[in-house]
């Protein structure tokens, strides 16, 4: 069935997607703050480092508690928060979005080790090698957004992408078990 052309306020969202897809990034290790924020400095700065935080999704002090009382976090120093924690908290806001908390952990643990026994220079290449995955995934996902798409496309689009998404986190999961029985 033959939908028609999208109006020009929907084709402007697309366009704005594909754009946010194809510059926003997670800030470069260097570029993260080298000095201890508070809190509300790290939620302020989240903003920046994770673009889901504009589509709705949430990260607030209680979420960051609770990452840090189940260990997939390190634990603060005092009441600061290091690059490290930002490092921890972007990868952490993506994979919680399609992983349980738990299996959010087991993937940081098989990346990183013990959370307490985490050095900065294992974080800063897992963030690297985080950072270049993400730039992967986002590149190949605004090169699907095609300029002028009709309601076909999309619908199309979306429904490849959703059984995408299902397949793949099915995979992971089980990679994430066999992982664990090791």
């Amino acid at each position: 069935m033959a939908k028609d052309k999208l109006d020009e306020k929907k084709q402007t969202t697309i366009e704005e997607l594909k754009q946010i897809l194809k510059s926003e990034r997670p800030s470069n290790w260097e570029d993260i703050p080298d000095i201890d924020l508070y809190m509300d400095q790290v939620l302020s700065y989240m903003l920046r480092q994770h673009v889901g935080l504009d589509f709705g999704e949430t990260l607030t002090s209680a979420m960051i508690n609770n990452y840090m009382k189940k260990d997939v976090l390190p634990r603060a120093k005092g009441k600061r928060y290091g690059r490290s924690h930002i490092a921890y908290l972007t990868a952490i806001c993506l994979l919680k979005q399609v992983l349980s908390v738990d299996s959010t952990k087991d993937m940081l643990d098989a990346h990183l080790g013990e959370i307490n026994s985490t050095n900065d220079d294992d974080i800063k290449d897992f963030y690297e090698k985080y950072c270049n995955k993400l730039d992967a995934a986002y590149d190949e996902l605004s090169e699907k957004l095609e300029d002028n798409m009709d309601e076909d496309k999309i619908i199309e689009l979306a429904l490849e992408l959703a059984i995408s998404s299902y397949a793949q986190k099915l995979v992971c999961e089980r990679l994430l078990d066999i992982i664990k029985d090791k």
